[in-house]
């Protein structure tokens, strides 16, 4: 099966629509809610949580801890690499010094530095974390994206939380990840939950499968190949969900247009069928000013600019800030294509150079934007990849010219702030060479847990597939030590 098919939604006869009625336009129909609701009622409290959102960013290629939250100065030359660690404002706590504005903001995030699973590979330890599930489904295919996997973090989150300003609860940004030869990644879309389910996709970044980073600033190729990098980040193309004449749609102009025109469409169509007030506003609100603006990051104010930084990784990370302040209840943020963080080779000037200095500067301005409003409280940042790098550092000669780290599923530093979490705390730890958890090992189920858990999503909810049988949505507790 085409796996770029299973990110489109099935084409649907008025007939079924009606039958399946949780089904709807950008997946915003309320009849799933009602398993939750019960749920909560055991519970007493739906809303324990104390995030209203959640942006999720992840680094597809692999975080090198050594190089960033994890550093090893007094281990031997061949493990602690070539960077020095700096003190944060947080006393006895070191990070890298190519990271110095999250330094100075120590107070506002958190670190677990001991989340381990068990997978070097790409495909099943992107499915690992972007599902928040180590075992991997029966009859994984790592060369494709399947509706037999696990649903993703930003599925269940989507499916598990309320609509706000009936907006899409789950979004994702600025492109889908994709490998170079062209396969889609495991773990991205909603799997078994189904293709209504999926994260709304919001392609800001047309996809290149030679150069990586934060283009057009920090744009590079791993192999210095000297390939041209002629990527735009333009106004969003947006896939919508198939079967009301919804397509592909490309620029701002015509994306206008063709909401307008089915807009009309959804209209004389709801005249003689029962699709509820969130479906038919879904499509209407896209056409407001203010998600206009949330869209259009690149004509932001020349301050805001700066502070994000006029690129990719700024660019999204202020779409995702505006997003989640008009109503959207996670958005995952894909910092760069697959393997932007592969840094086998290449890996000091590549990370000094094009990938830590973006980063640093626009996760910045998210934690002092929310911070600013008032919104940082309720609104949770994470931040990982899908594993993290040797301990050793090594040179895969035919491909590089300079040394780097390869996978290294044994342990990763993940990222947290806001939404209830302490700044300054630090759970866990690796040994002294970066090799395994020392202490308080954690899995993707807790990281998974904890997101859930600050949306205040009940321990006992569940989601059901097409026979109704329940599926748990926890797979383990969330990780304790952060708040």
């Amino acid at each position: 099966m085409n796996s770029d098919f299973l990110w489109n939604h099935p084409t649907l006869t008025r007939r079924t629509a009606i039958q399946a009625g949780s089904i709807g336009i950008l997946g915003l129909g309320m009849n799933h809610l009602s398993g939750l609701r019960q749920a909560g009622a055991a519970q007493g409290n739906l809303s324990f949580g104390k995030a209203k959102s959640c942006i999720f960013i992840f680094l597809s290629g692999g975080l090198a801890h050594h190089e960033s939250f994890d550093m090893k100065p007094n281990a031997p030359d061949n493990v602690r690499g070539e960077f020095k660690p700096i003190s944060t404002r947080t006393p006895g706590l070191q990070i890298c010094e190519h990271l110095p504005m999250l330094a100075e903001r120590s107070p506002l995030w958190a670190l677990c530095r001991s989340l381990t699973h068990s997978s070097n590979d790409h495909s099943a330890a992107h499915h690992m974390m972007l599902t928040g599930q180590s075992q991997l489904p029966t009859g994984f295919n790592p060369n494709g994206s399947n509706r037999t996997d696990r649903p993703s973090i930003a599925s269940v989150a989507g499916f598990a939380t309320k609509v706000r300003n009936n907006l899409p609860t789950a979004v994702m940004l600025p492109e889908r990840l994709v490998h170079s030869t062209g396969r889609i990644i495991p773990g991205q879309h909603a799997g078994e939950m189904g293709s209504q389910h999926d994260p709304w996709l919001i392609d800001a970044s047309p996809f290149h499968n030679t150069s990586y980073g934060a283009f057009p600033e920090y744009g590079f190729d791993h192999q210095d190949r000297g390939k041209s990098d002629n990527r735009l980040f333009q106004a969003p193309q947006l896939t919508l969900p198939d079967g009301l004449g919804m397509k592909e749609v490309n620029g701002r102009l015509q994306l206008l247009e063709t909401l307008k025109s089915q807009q009309i469409k959804l209209s004389r169509f709801a005249e003689t069928q029962s699709f509820d007030r969130f479906r038919q506003s879904a499509i209407s609100l896209l056409t407001e000013k203010s998600i206009q603006k949330a869209l259009d990051v690149t004509r932001a104010e020349e301050a805001t600019l700066e502070r994000y930084g006029r690129n990719s990784f700024g660019w999204s990370l202020l779409m995702a800030r505006r997003l989640v302040s008009s109503g959207v209840n996670l958005v995952q943020v894909n910092l760069g294509n697959d393997e932007t963080w592969d840094t086998h080779g290449n890996a000091f000037p590549h990370l000094k150079n094009s990938l830590l200095p973006p980063t640093d500067r626009a996760v910045s301005a998210l934690l002092d934007d929310l911070q600013s409003t008032g919104e940082l409280d309720e609104t949770l940042v994470v931040m990982a990849g899908e594993f993290g790098r040797t301990p050793q550092i090594t040179l895969l000669q035919q491909h590089y010219k300079l040394p780097g780290r390869d996978h290294w599923g044994a342990v990763q530093s993940v990222f947290f702030a806001g939404g209830g979490v302490q700044g300054g705390n630090v759970v866990g730890k690796s040994d002294a060479h970066g090799a395994f958890p020392a202490e308080r090992p954690v899995k993707p189920e807790n990281f998974a847990a904890t997101i859930y858990h600050a949306l205040g999503i009940p321990p006992t909810a569940v989601w059901r597939d097409a026979t109704d049988r329940p599926h748990q949505i926890y797979h383990g507790e969330p990780i304790d030590g952060l708040a």
